[in-house]
């Protein structure tokens, strides 16, 4: 279920952020949805390898090489995905930085809070 709720905050943020950005276009809403769902399986499949792979450049780039990594995966889900665009790697850098903002922002509501306002004390 926790699954199934968070693609779907994915999926608003992408019709979001691709509304918001000009260079990037997602046809029709269950395109969005099907956008997600791709980002969540090339996220859990691929990118683990691709940041393994490249330790050194993104420890020398003090992280900053992942959003070029995220924005890789953005483009990729964008060939795999018919209805979604996005313009060039730019485009797809800046939807992924955006993108992230708003699934933050729409998980804001809805996430569990401790008493001090953190995270809800574990449960051993």
């Amino acid at each position: 279920m926790n699954f199934l709720f968070k693609v779907l905050i994915s999926t608003f943020a992408v019709f979001i952020s691709a509304y918001l950005l000009k260079g990037v276009s997602v046809e029709p809403f269950t395109t969005a949805i099907v956008v997600a769902f791709v980002l969540a399986l090339l996220n859990a499949l691929l990118k683990p390898i691709l940041v393994i792979l490249t330790i050194p450049v993104t420890v020398m780039s003090l992280g900053l090489f992942l959003l070029v990594i995220n924005a890789f995966i953005i483009q990729l889900a964008a060939y795999i995905v018919r209805g979604f665009e996005v313009a060039s790697f730019w485009w797809a850098l800046l939807f992924s930085i955006i993108l992230s903002v708003v699934s933050w922002l729409l998980e804001q509501p809805v996430r569990p809070r401790g008493p001090h306002g953190g995270s809800p004390p574990r449960q051993y």
